[in-house]
């Protein structure tokens, strides 16, 4: 199918990050939610082969603007990047996704003199944040007095912005931080945090295309059903009706568990969601109140 104007009208538009540390997961969201397609390596919109919808590929940075302009009707980035363009009145966010999750961080070398973010106030800042930067330091600068050619001096560089320090350019950096060995590589260390964030699913906060709300809602449900599945596990394990209480102490469930008789008499079979990331300390627990049995199942879609 070429793909030209007519080709997409009509369709439901979805901006993805189209490189960077959300473009992969985004793919794994897609995936998850049923979303066909085929992208030609050389063009930045493909259309979906099982729903009414185009996906188009631009950088992180400029979705929240696509969004709220209403030319793009959904799109996955960076609540960071959404302050950064300041489109938070233009776009609303329908979705914590879960993962590209980082902090913004205000960091300084770590041999040097300078060990709290007030010793910074007045100094020289690099970052590729100019504007979560700017406001971070001018509320600062506010609180110590600081005016005029006293006030923090905020410059904008493009990337490789931790080296900015070693290199001369400033006394201290703003750069988001996922594991921090890229800092401490840097011989530097965080004084503050302007920000956490996260990947987000967004739509503009007036509606444009109102045919098109319900196919935005059973999108946003799927994905929905998709990150909660990444957080849940299905934990099944066979126990005597008698310990049955304590049982589901360590699983409640989302709401209660699904208990089901057993032919040996007295003994249940139990399924329930637990979180992921407390596997290890259920079974552990399950095991010592006399849990027999224990079976962990992944999720790869849910509706909770």
């Amino acid at each position: 199918m070429s793909l030209n104007q007519d080709s997409i009208d009509g369709r439901l538009l979805f901006a993805i990050p189209k490189k960077g540390r959300l473009y992969e997961k985004c793919l794994s969201i897609l995936a998850g939610a049923d979303i066909q397609f085929r992208r030609n390596a050389r063009l930045d919109v493909c259309v979906v082969h099982n729903h009414p919808i185009a996906l188009v590929f631009l950088p992180a940075g400029d979705i929240p603007s696509f969004v709220g302009k209403g030319n793009v009707d959904l799109g996955i980035t960076g609540h960071d990047v959404i302050l950064e363009a300041q489109m938070e009145n233009l776009v609303t966010e329908v979705l914590r996704l879960g993962f590209g999750k980082c902090a913004l961080q205000v960091q300084v070398p770590e041999a040097g003199p300078i060990k709290d973010v007030k010793d910074l106030a007045g100094k020289r800042v690099v970052t590729s944040f100019e504007v979560l930067a700017g406001q971070y330091f001018g509320k600062l600068d506010e609180e110590l007095q600081l005016q005029g050619d006293a006030k923090t001096k905020i410059e904008y560089v493009g990337g490789s912005v931790e080296a900015a320090c070693a290199l001369g350019l400033a006394d201290g950096i703003v750069d988001l931080v996922e594991s921090g060995d890229t800092m401490r590589a840097a011989g530097l260390h965080a004084i503050a945090t302007v920000l956490d964030t996260e990947a987000v699913l967004i739509k503009s906060s007036v509606t444009k295309h109102p045919a098109l709300e319900p196919l935005i809602n059973l999108i946003t449900s799927r994905i929905a059903g998709v990150v909660a599945a990444s957080k849940y596990v299905i934990c099944q394990y066979n126990i005597l009706r008698e310990k049955l209480p304590q049982a589901a102490l360590v699983t409640p469930g989302r709401r209660a568990p699904t208990v089901s008789p057993l032919e040996e008499n007295g003994w249940v079979a139990v399924s329930v969601m637990i979180e992921k990331k407390k596997i290890a300390d259920v079974m552990d627990e399950l095991v010592r109140i006399g849990a027999e049995d224990v079976l962990i199942f992944n999720l790869d879609n849910c509706r909770v």
